[in-house]
């Protein structure tokens, strides 16, 4: 079983459509390693093994060829999506006991292609975050150090990766959250186009800041789910057609690139010195694969006020209700958030959106000179658990919970593919990551890119890890 935990998704997937081993054999595995763990790191606060096993009999039943992508593996939701019979409670007190009667449709599009959920991941209230922590099931802690941050919002499911809970991993992502805690957690987290991923629509039907996406222990097994994951739904209407080739081929046949930008704050943001250079080191890497790297960003300026202003326009669609109802129960950063939204003026709105717009043309044409950009993940190291979010970075006082993430959500806005890259470690040995974005829709560059680097680094394999305890 120690055996099974250590192995690629790939792997296991091999061997599962080989009959070399059962999605038994994979839930059990699991079980047991969580079981070792899990209470050191609260990653998994809610388990459903049952259903899963349910759900894998109902799956041998088919023949091998017709199990899907997964062909049997199984994956861990974030707790901000339905799962069938399961406690779904989105980090909550409000919903602390709900059972969901239906899936979402991401989850009922994996479970189509051979997905075995047996566990929802740890999340921060409604993903409101970049730490995961929540008055139902309390802190989420990195495994690297336990006294230190997983990030957030996709927290659980990045640490459950990094201590063998979990081969691949479902997260989303707004402002940084499949990227932020894979970077804390040395793991591989990417925020796909928007539309990739069919999912449940809620509050707005057209929404493009909130992704769904593919977390993994590398490039390779990421995108093997992320296969998984896309394709179309007429529930959303915004969702794309899955794409003729293979995210998976793309990796194992990638295109190198030619001309690549670094950046080490996008020109509007602090970043941690030790950070800033172990992320240089990796980017400058590049010229190893002939690729020319050179000091360059799109003008970023209006990110910091259309992000705020869009981010709390949303927060209002989706949580005015609540705010109204259950005010007592939210914590003060959602309350702020709703209560931000209700201020914005229709003035706010169309000033934001048209921002948004110029943020968008700009990055377009950036990446007409540009393959790819490259910035640090995160802006500092994992932080200690106990701070709700980071304050100040280098005598710099952020104005809100929000503002650290501004290296992330600077590419959100512009509606690109990023992804979190292991690069390397600090002094104190926590891991770092390096931030790859193209424009939108380029899944299949950034993969490609992303494995090419992923081997010259030699960071991969240094997951799965025991929960370590700090020392002096």
């Amino acid at each position: 079983m120690t055996d099974l935990i250590r192995l690629k998704a790939n792997d296991i997937v091999t061997l599962l459509r080989r009959e070399e081993i059962t999605p038994f054999d994979c839930l059990d595995a699991l079980e047991s390693r969580i079981g070792q763990v899990n209470k050191a790191v609260n990653a998994l606060p809610t388990l459903c093994f049952d259903r899963a096993r349910d759900h894998a009999k109902a799956l041998m039943k088919k023949p091998v060829g017709e199990r899907g992508r997964l062909a049997g593996l199984p994956i861990p939701i974030k707790d901000l999506n339905d799962v069938a019979g399961v406690r779904s409670t989105r980090g909550s007190p409000i919903f602390a006991d709900n059972i969901a009667e239906e899936s979402d449709l991401m989850v009922e599009n994996l479970e189509r292609e051979g997905g075995l959920v047996y566990a929802m991941s740890n999340t921060p209230e409604f993903g409101a975050g970049g730490n995961t922590f929540n008055e139902v099931f309390g802190r989420t802690l990195n495994p690297w150090n336990l006294s230190r941050s997983a990030a957030g919002s996709s927290g659980g499911a990045a640490v459950a990766l990094a201590t063998g809970m979990a081969w691949v991993a479902h997260g989303s992502d707004v402002a940084g959250s499949l990227r932020n805690p894979a970077s804390f957690c040395g793991v591989v987290g990417m925020r796909p186009s928007p539309g990739r991923v069919a999912a449940s629509v809620y509050g707005k039907i057209d929404g493009t800041l909130g992704v769904e996406g593919p977390m993994a222990r590398n490039v390779e097994d990421l995108a093997l789910l992320f296969d998984a994951l896309c394709g179309d739904n007429p529930a959303d209407p915004a969702s794309l057609p899955r794409p003729a080739n293979s995210f998976l081929s793309a990796v194992r046949a990638p295109a190198k690139p030619k001309r690549i930008a670094w950046s080490v704050d996008l020109g509007i943001t602090k970043v941690d010195p030790e950070v800033a250079a172990i992320a240089r080191r990796a980017a400058e890497r590049f010229v190893e694969l002939g690729a020319v790297v050179e000091e360059a960003h799109p003008d970023m300026t209006e990110a910091h006020d259309c992000f705020q202003t869009l981010r709390a326009y949303d927060f209002f669609l989706s949580k005015w209700k609540l705010l109204r109802t259950s005010r007592n129960l939210l914590k003060p950063e959602v309350v702020w958030n709703i209560e931000q939204g209700a201020r914005i003026t229709m003035e706010d709105l169309e000033r934001a959106e048209a921002q948004r717009l110029v943020l968008a043309q700009r990055m377009l044409e950036f990446f007409n000179t540009y393959d790819l950009l490259l910035t640090p993940a995160t802006i500092v190291s994992p932080f200690p658990v106990g701070n709700r979010y980071v304050a100040e970075v280098n005598g710099h006082k952020f104005s809100n919970y929000v503002e650290w993430l501004a290296i992330v959500y600077a590419i959100t806005l512009a509606c690109g593919t990023a992804l979190s890259l292991p690069c390397g470690f600090t002094a104190e040995n926590l891991p770092v990551g390096l931030q790859i974005a193209g424009p939108p829709r380029s899944e299949a560059r950034v993969l490609g890119a992303a494995k090419a680097l992923e081997d010259i680094l030699g960071v991969r394999g240094t997951t799965p890890i025991d929960p370590r305890v700090a020392t002096a």
